[in-house]
């Protein structure tokens, strides 16, 4: 076989496989270079999920009549002027996108620069160029896209429904419009407004609050607390939301490294880490960090499509986001997600007013088509004097009530709280485990009576194994003959504990850790479940007394909205909610 060079025609072709893809590559390359042309308006047409026409519209630079010609050619660009790859500044760099579009579609290019006295379109027909004519356009540039695939025909095998196309191309366009809130953004597709926003002026951080807000909505700023840090020239900034505001997965964790949207592992580990002691393996946070680095400690030149990059201190900025991240949920304290009252009013009205109608007033539960309590009425303790008015001015309120030995009803200035006793009382036996551990190791209690443990064998060895790392937990454990272990003290915090139940749960853990890591690497999972073992149970009364106690406890806790899981621990309902739900509002 003879080794010979390839037609240049084929070679385009595989260029534009390794940097477009699908419609949204276009999108997201042809928005990026508007940009880069300091556009202050960007506005994106597309047809039949782009396959038949993207057309993308905007207002900057432009380019003259040879720039026009040469921006057609492989590896020219107007972005490397010292052609230093080690300080990139721009979104683009490479020269391949518009070359590579050019030869998978019917393209046609108009552009007149600011200074330039008319403008210039030139068109390209599965790498075909035409030569340059006059035309009639403002500045700045307009890029048509037509049959997108046809000289590839097989890559349109892969593309998926148009809905999907068009599902990701404005989440493209939504991600670099969260980056840019100076810059004006549209979308249409087959005549319909898709996405649009307005440039933005005034302070840096409430504009790009404020076009979070139009992306993400609104339930997003009243949860998100600000991120602000600095470190050896690396600078993180942005919105992240409490715990209890999260989702099933990460798509809506949104980062961002010089204005470039990238899904970079090291950032996503970094964000997981800072959570990972208020939610659940399965709930992810949603924020968008935009982070900017020194051009000399960032490459960007390790994808086709940039959507991934490399740290030179990688070490540095993973500190950063974990350190800066937890810094902020901290100084959130115990605040819970706003949503969560809108959520319940969301199961309660249906309820209350099933056809969805004219909701009655006052009150009058007319559309009722069952009784609002069936069966056994609930148990509640209510107690309730003059002297614990002032409780109602601190932020969960007075308690006044205990319903089911489960649920703490306490009132406030301007509304009430209802906690989950023992979702909230895990949280503070948690954190105060945290912080016994990082200062002299949690103190323990003997058991008068040594309680022995059956296992299976293998569970046995891994707790054996780990022995020492549990001591300094708090639990004391050793060998008692085959297939089991002897428990002689346990974390003195927990007070008295189901050792069996405690032990079954650790060693079940354990059973899922990768046994290179430390315990104090997984301490989120195994005192989680020593918290869980150690917490006010459901179904123990509680006085007075102990309810307020409690309640002031948790404002004074951070993190003390959510239990370990991140499942909420109370909900707030103001006088305004309640009204809603009789019909009052």
């Amino acid at each position: 076989m003879t080794i010979r060079r390839l037609p240049e025609k084929l070679i385009n072709r595989i260029a534009a496989g390794e940097v477009i893809e699908r419609p949204a590559n276009v999108v997201k390359e042809l928005v990026e270079n508007s940009l880069d042309a300091s556009a202050g308006k960007i506005d994106v047409w597309i047809e039949t999920g782009g396959k038949a026409l993207i057309v993308v519209a905007d207002d900057g630079s432009g380019m003259s009549r040879d720039e026009l010609l040469l921006s057609l050619e492989r590896h020219a660009t107007s972005k490397l002027p010292e052609d230093d790859l080690e300080h990139i500044e721009t979104l683009g760099f490479r020269g391949e996108a518009l070359p590579s579009i050019a030869s998978v579609s019917r393209l046609c290019i108009t552009s007149r620069a600011k200074a330039g006295k008319e403008a210039w379109s030139i068109k390209v027909a599965g790498g075909k160029m035409f030569a340059p004519k006059p035309a009639a356009l403002a500045h700045g540039t307009r890029v048509e896209v037509r049959d997108l695939f046809y000289a590839t025909p097989a890559r349109l095998k892969f593309l998926k429904t148009d809905r999907t196309e068009v599902g990701r191309i404005q989440e493209a366009l939504k991600q670099l419009a969260m980056a840019y809130p100076e810059v004006g953004f549209t979308l249409k597709s087959d005549g319909r407004t898709l996405f649009q926003v307005s440039a933005l002026k005034g302070d840096p951080v409430e504009i790009r609050l404020k076009r979070l807000g139009a992306v993400l909505g609104e339930d997003f700023i009243k949860n998100a607390f600000s991120i602000r840090a600095e470190r050896e020239g690396h600078t993180l900034s942005g919105f992240a939301a409490v715990p209890t505001y999260n989702r099933g997965n990460a798509q809506h964790q949104f980062l961002f490294v010089g204005g470039r949207p990238v899904r970079d592992r090291l950032l996503l580990g970094a964000v997981r880490g800072a959570y990972r002691d208020y939610l659940a393996r399965s709930r992810h946070p949603v924020l968008a960090l935009f982070l900017d680095v020194p051009p000399e400690f960032l490459d960007v030149n390790v994808h086709p499509a940039k959507a991934e990059v490399r740290f030179r201190d990688a070490a540095l900025v993973r500190g950063l986001i974990v350190s800066s991240l937890r810094q902020a949920l901290q100084a959130a304290g115990h605040k819970a997600s706003t949503t969560i009252a809108d959520q319940v009013l969301e199961k309660a009205l249906p309820r209350f007013y099933p056809q969805g109608g004219n909701r009655p007033s006052h009150g009058a539960f007319s559309g009722l088509q069952e009784p609002l309590f069936s069966g056994t009425a609930p148990t509640a303790r209510v107690e309730m004097e003059e002297e614990d008015q002032h409780l109602e001015q601190f932020p969960l309120g007075a308690a006044r009530a205990q319903l089911h030995e489960t649920y703490i009803i306490a009132q406030t200035r301007d509304g009430l709280v209802v906690v989950d006793q023992h979702a909230a009382h895990e949280r503070l036996v948690y954190e105060k485990m945290k912080k016994m551990l990082s200062k002299r190791g949690i103190e323990r209690q003997g058991l008068l009576m040594p309680e022995v443990v059956e296992l299976d064998e293998a569970l046995v060895h891994k707790l054996l194994k780990r022995s020492d790392e549990l001591a300094e937990l708090g639990l004391v454990i050793e060998p008692f003959g085959e297939g089991a272990v002897v428990i002689r003290e346990t974390p003195a915090l927990l007070g008295e504990v189901d050792v069996k139940g405690l032990i079954l749960d650790i060693a079940d853990d354990l059973a899922d850790m990768d046994e290179s890591l430390k315990l104090k690497e997984k301490l989120e999972d195994v005192c989680s479940t020593m918290a869980c073992h150690g917490s006010v149970r459901a179904g123990r009364r509680l006085t007075r007394e102990e309810m307020n106690a409690l309640l002031r406890e948790m404002e004074a806790t951070p993190h003390s909205g959510q239990c370990s899981h991140g499942r909420p621990t109370y909900v707030e309902l103001k006088l305004a909610d309640i009204e809603r739900l009789f019909g009052r509002r």
